[in-house]
């Protein structure tokens, strides 16, 4: 439990400084955000801020888990490298999509079948690792079974253990790439993403220490007499839990930076491994239907952009002044900070429900 506070705490102090070092870096190189001339025209002050700020998000979430088994002697898990590679992974596609936009001078990054193929290679060889290594008790970091609050009858394994396995991939890809996007999609501005993940990985923070105490192979419950049926079958949960709160420190440090007026801007490097570690971390606590409601914001955001999309073609009129739906009450007159802080109330109001119904579920579970 401790190496939990120590992992936040290293975190947060490597995003906190070492964020404006970077931004000196970036802009000492001339690294600075292009900005679309068809956005809403108060965006146009922030061309030129630094960007590729997702880097330090990454930097200091390794460091901080690094740093709190290094503290303990503790050998990490196989969970939280799948999770950690996961985010770098997808990073190091974002990193290659916001080099292009500065580069060149332009909005559009790496086109989209090559960022989608990065994306894809990134998801497949999580997925594929996931369904490997079981611990001592049978466990892999994940399941083929769906999940919600834990592991649900709906399992793809009953097609066969081939067909299941190519299944749950495809789940699995489905999964990264819809909330790496709705990250992705949520990013624009000062704040809004960073705080928005903060809030998500806090939760996961929560789920992971939780999943450890009621864990199905500890000397606690082992020793306690009457049911365990609530109890949590979660291969390295606590471990988990010290890549969230890493994840969480690192968002609330960059933040400092990143709020309004922003110094520093994620962009795609860190967008795309924020939303790749929040699936990842969302599939190896078996809370993958959960993330729909902790990551509410995400979800509605990515919506506006399908019903725009989807309204256009059909009848060639928009539902939306613009999106994603931020920039929509941007052009209905609303200031940046009361989007952002709105929009950080409805985040967290999400995130208290997703957290609601896991916990909603072990009380009844544990009184059957």
């Amino acid at each position: 439990m401790i190496g939990v506070l120590v992992a936040g705490f290293s975190s947060l102090v490597v995003a906190l400084f070492g964020t404006p070092l970077f931004i000196r870096f970036l802009v000492h190189r001339g690294y600075g955000q292009f900005i679309r001339d068809d956005g809403p025209t108060t965006h146009h002050t922030k061309r030129g801020t630094p960007t590729m700020g997702g880097a330090v998000i990454i930097g200091a979430t390794v460091i901080g888990y690094g740093v709190a088994h290094l503290v303990f002697m503790t050998p990490p898990s196989v969970s939280g490298l799948l999770v950690l590679g996961l985010m770098v992974g997808l990073g190091v596609v974002g990193f290659l999509d916001d080099f292009i936009k500065i580069s060149k001078q332009r909005s559009l990054g790496l086109r989209s079948v090559p960022k989608l193929i990065g994306q894809t290679v990134v998801g497949l060889v999580f997925a594929v690792l996931a369904l490997q290594f079981p611990d001592e008790h049978g466990f892999r970091p994940a399941s083929t079974h769906i999940s919600f609050t834990r592991d649900t009858a709906v399992d793809f394994a009953v097609l066969g253990t081939i067909a299941g396995a190519v299944l749950f991939v495809a789940w699995a890809l489905l999964m990264v790439a819809a909330t790496s996007n709705g990250v992705n999609l949520t990013d624009g501005l000062d704040g809004l993403a960073s705080g928005a993940t903060a809030a998500v990985a806090g939760a996961f923070t929560l789920i992971g220490i939780w999943q450890s105490n009621q864990s199905c192979f500890s000397t606690r419950l082992a020793t306690t007499e009457g049911p365990v049926a609530a109890c949590y079958a979660t291969r390295d949960p606590l471990d988990l839990a010290v890549v969230a709160i890493a994840l969480m420190a690192a968002c609330i440090g960059f933040l400092w930076w990143n709020a309004s007026p922003a110094k520093i801007f994620m962009g795609d490097t860190g967008s795309l491994a924020l939303g790749g570690a929040l699936a990842g971390l969302a599939i190896t606590t078996r809370t993958e239907l959960l993330l729909v409601v902790l990551g509410g914001l995400f979800v509605i955001i990515a919506l506006s952009v399908v019903i725009q999309v989807g309204s256009f073609k059909l009848t060639r009129k928009r539902v939306f002044r613009m999106a994603p739906l931020q920039h929509h009450f941007e052009l209905v007159g609303w200031a940046e900070v009361t989007i952002v802080t709105r929009f950080w109330i409805i985040a967290g109001l999400f995130v208290g429900l997703g957290l609601g119904l896991f916990y909603g579920e072990w009380v009844v579970g544990s009184a059957l």
